[in-house]
This record gives C-alpha cells, sequence and structure tokens, in this order.
C-alpha cells in the first residue's frame, strides 16, 4: 500500500533581511568594543601623565631642598674619593683635596733654621739665597718634608691625594708650615754664637705668639675660626704654649701626651710617625745575622711614663742575651744603635717622657720586631697597619715581673720571628719620609679623611651659641684611656 508521505520542512534558508540583522549587531559590538579600548587608551595615558608629573615633582622637591650648590657638591665629590682609594696610591682621575700652602713670614721657617744655625757657630748672619740652607737632621723633621713636598711641581707629584693651589678663594685646606719642633731645639746644645753681640737669644715661645698673631690676622683663618688649617706640631712640645688658641685645626702630632682632651682628638688630628734616625737595614730576612735577643739604647732617666725605663734597667740589664744601654742622641751613639738594632730579634720601645719614642720607627725601619711597653701609645695609620702583626705589646705592670720578658721572648720561635719581619718589610714605606709613595702622602692621605669633619664642625660652630664648658664633652674622642692591651 502506497503511503501517502509527508511533506518535509524546506532546509532553513538565509535571506537578506537575516544577515542585515546579524551585521547590525556585530556592527554595535565593534562600536563598544572601539569605546571601551578607547576609554582604556584614555585611562593609561592619563595614568602615565600624572605619573610623569608626579616624578617631576619630587625632582623638583629634592632638587630644592637637598642638593648642595656647586661648590658644596664639588667638594663632597672630592671627599667621597678618598674612601675608595687602594693602599698603593690613588686613581689618577680622582678629585683631590685642594691645599693651600700660606707663605709664611720668613721668620716662622727658613728663619728658625738660620737662628739654629747661628746658634751653633754655622752662620753670623742671614743669608740672602735661603736656597744655601740645610734643614738640620732630627726626629721630628715631618715639618720639613711637608714643606718640601707641597713646593715641588705638581708633576713630581702625582700619586699625592693632595694637590697645591695657589688661590686661596680655591682651597680646601690651608697648610701653616711653621719649624715648630725645630724652633724647640735652636737654643739646645749650642753655645757658638752665645759670645756674638750680633745674636739675639732666641726665643720659641715669642715664635709661638707672634705666628699666632699673624695666623688670627689672616682672612681665611677667621673665616672659619681656623677649622680648615692643618698646622704641623710634631715635637711633644711644640706650639704647647699657645695650643689653646690653634686647638681648632687639624694637627699633626706624635701623641697626646701633653695636650688636654678639648685640644686634640683622634676624630680631629692626625699621628704621624717620628722621623727614623737609624739606617735602613737592607739585609735578609731571619735569625741567623741575629744574635741578641732583645736590644734598647737611649736616655734611662726620663719624666712622667718614662720612668718606666729606669725600672727596666732593673729587670733586664743582668739577662745574658739582652743589650740595653744608657746613651743621648750623637752619631756615635747613633751608629752603635743602627749595629745593635739590625744584629738583634726584639728592639724594646718603652715610654718617653710622652707615651712615644722615635726608637719605635727606628726599629721597623731595622726589621728589629718592636716590644711596646707603653699603654698610652697611640700609633700612626691604624687605619691600614694592624700593629699586632709587627709588634710585641706587653702591659707596664707585666713586662716588670722578674725573668717574665726575657723568657717570654725566647720561647717566639724562629718561623714567628720571620713572619714578623715579612711584614714589617711590607709596612716600611709607610715610616719613610723620603720614600716616593711613603709617610708625607699616608699623612695627606689621612688629612684628606678628616675634610668631611671640617665641613661638619664649620658649619656646626656657626650656629652654636658660644660657650666656656667647664669639662670636656662628646665633640672630643680622647686616647686610649679604657683600652685592653694585648701581650703574648
Amino acid at each position: 500500500m502506497n503511503r501517502k508521505s509527508k511533506p518535509t520542512s524546506p532546509p532553513p534558508s538565509y535571506s537578506s533581511s537575516t544577515n542585515n540583522n546579524s551585521d547590525d549587531d556585530n556592527n554595535k559590538t565593534l562600536k563598544i568594543l572601539s569605546s571601551l579600548m578607547a576609554r582604556k587608551s584614555s585611562l593609561l595615558k592619563q595614568t602615565l601623565i600624572a605619573c610623569v608629573l608626579f616624578i617631576l615633582a619630587v625632582y623638583a622637591f629634592v632638587n630644592a631642598f637637598f642638593t648642595p650648590s656647586d661648590d658644596n657638591a664639588n667638594s663632597n665629590a672630592r671627599v667621597t674619593s678618598y674612601f675608595s682609594r687602594t693602599l698603593d696610591g690613588i686613581s689618577p682621575n680622582s678629585p683631590k683635596v685642594r691645599v693651600y700652602m700660606y707663605d709664611l713670614p720668613r721668620k716662622f721657617t727658613y728663619g728658625i733654621i738660620e737662628q739654629h744655625s747661628m746658634a751653633r757657630g754655622g752662620l753670623v748672619a742671614p743669608v740672602a739665597d735661603v736656597s744655601s740652607l740645610k734643614y738640620p737632621g732630627h726626629q721630628h723633621m715631618g715639618e720639613w718634608y711637608l714643606f718640601s713636598d707641597l713646593n715641588r711641581p705638581e708633576e713630581d707629584r702625582l700619586k699625592s691625594p693632595v694637590v697645591r693651589v695657589t688661590d686661596p678663594d680655591e682651597a680646601d685646606l690651608f697648610y701653616v708650615p711653621v719649624f715648630s719642633s725645630l724652633s724647640l731645639i735652636v737654643n739646645t746644645g749650642g753655645g757658638g754664637a752665645s759670645s756674638s753681640e750680633t745674636v739675639r737669644r732666641y726665643s720659641d715661645e715669642e715664635m709661638q705668639e707672634e705666628l699666632v698673631e699673624w695666623l688670627e690676622k689672616q682672612e681665611y683663618w677667621r673665616r672659619n675660626n681656623g677649622w680648615d688649617h692643618v698646622i704641623i706640631a710634631g715635637d711633644p712640645n711644640a706650639m704647647l704654649r699657645v695650643m689653646y688658641r690653634v686647638k681648632n685645626a687639624v694637627l699633626l702630632l706624635s701623641d697626646f701626651g701633653r695636650l688636654r682632651p678639648d685640644q686634640s682628638s683622634l676624630v680631629k688630628d692626625v699621628i704621624i710617625p717620628y722621623s727614623h734616625r737609624i739606617n735602613t737595614y737592607t739585609g735578609d730576612l731571619g735569625v741567623q745575622n741575629r744574635n741578641t735577643l732583645l736590644f734598647f739604647m737611649g736616655n734611662r732617666y726620663r719624666k712622667e711614663g718614662g720612668k718606666i725605663r729606669d725600672l727596666l734597667f732593673n729587670v733586664l740589664e743582668t739577662e745574658e742575651d739582652v743589650i740595653i744601654k744608657h746613651g743621648t742622641q750623637s752619631r756615635e751613639n747613633r751608629r752603635a744603635a743602627t749595629q745593635g738594632m739590625h744584629t738583634s730579634k726584639f728592639c724594646l720601645n718603652p715610654a718617653g717622657d710622652t707615651p712615644s719614642a722615635c726608637r719605635l720607627f727606628d726599629a721597623i725601619v731595622s726589621l728589629c720586631v718592636p716590644v711596646i711597653v707603653s699603654d698610652d701609645i697611640e700609633l700612626p695609620f691604624e687605619d691600614v697597619i694592624d700593629y699586632r702583626k709587627i709588634a710585641v705589646f706587653v702591659e707596664t705592670s707585666i713586662a716588670l715581673k722578674p725573668g717574665f720578658l726575657a723568657s717570654t721572648l725566647r720561647a717566639v720561635t724562629t718561623e714567628r720571628i720571620l713572619e714578623y719581619q715579612k711584614e714589617l718589610k711590607k709596612v716600611q714605606r709607610y715610616f719613610m719620609y723620603n720614600h716616593q709613595n711613603g709617610t708625607v702622602n699616608e699623612i695627606w692621605r689621612e688629612v684628606s679623611q678628616k675634610l668631611p669633619l671640617i665641613k661638619y664642625m664649620i658649619n656646626r660652630d656657626k650656629r652654636l651659641v658660644r660657650r666656656e664648658p667647664s669639662k670636656s664633652d662628646c665633640s672630643c674622642l680622647c686616647t686610649n684611656q679604657t683600652g685592653i692591651i694585648s701581650s703574648l
């Protein structure tokens, strides 16, 4: 039977009207997306603009309130460079501290050399040509080496941390090249000119007073109350009469033995070495030619802390492998001391009238291991030298125990002595004033590092109310009063 087929639905057809509706929907969607993207783009632009404006505002604020002037910025750049300096020199491109050296009246420099010579019969009157004058050798002649260094051409001073300027307005620091230590000894050991009526008896105290009167008239001293000035007083008694008037300056000192806590400090000042009077040892390291255990030659009787010397003589003079002799400064005694230090394993360095003494530096250049018996001693260049590697420190009360010092030193092995000598050899140049990269450059390096503190104190000083404190305050860091003494 034939069934009647159901009519089937025609397949869907996509008419033009349907297509138009779909296109309209797509267009609306695109418009919405475009609108959203435009809004996001606008918001992003606004955010970027706001960020840029904020950054510019912060920069303007910092620049207005915290950025120093050009002069201070340049100076700070010079200051910063010193803390990246290597031990063997500075980069030729590093900024250097600018030092102006005063052209002092002759009586404070070459005039003192003349007075020293006339007091010994060497001269009868001042000379016309100062280049013919020779500075006399003594243990505090660092003042001559610093003066000579700044008088050298700059092309010969390339490794120096400072540069000399001839315009004081360009200077960071001002050096006062007075021969203060030589002035102290003009009248000692003389007599050759005492009978001459043309030579007036020299007065070191008058020289000090006249120097400070001259300084206090100088514009650049008055400008900052002396804080940016550098004065050398190597002998512990140098400039002592007027120290209270120049205490703001950076003082170049051997120790603080004669000065009050409000006059000197490790923060403000620089400890400098004595000029060694013993010839530098040039032989081989080792103990083969050093048959003496412990050597000392010097004045047995001293004042104050130096009284320890007489007590050490009593303890040590009976030890058979120890040489301890009384002797004063003379050519003959220097020759004997040179021989003794060059043939000894250890060299005794007790305190003198003050905590320091020249024999420490004689021992160092002799490669004779220093044995330091001076509880309050301060030492040069301790920011770069660890003295425990080159010296033996013994507390005074322990050193005076009978038999202790000699027996302890005998127990030090040959290998340990050789280690001491190797370290001494490494640091010898720091104690040689005539070395091209020696003591002079190291002194200027330490002076240069004082510049941030100097600027701090200048600004602080200008806003403080003038007062006379009844005792020293925290602006001064004093010498070793509570330190622990390391001993063998």
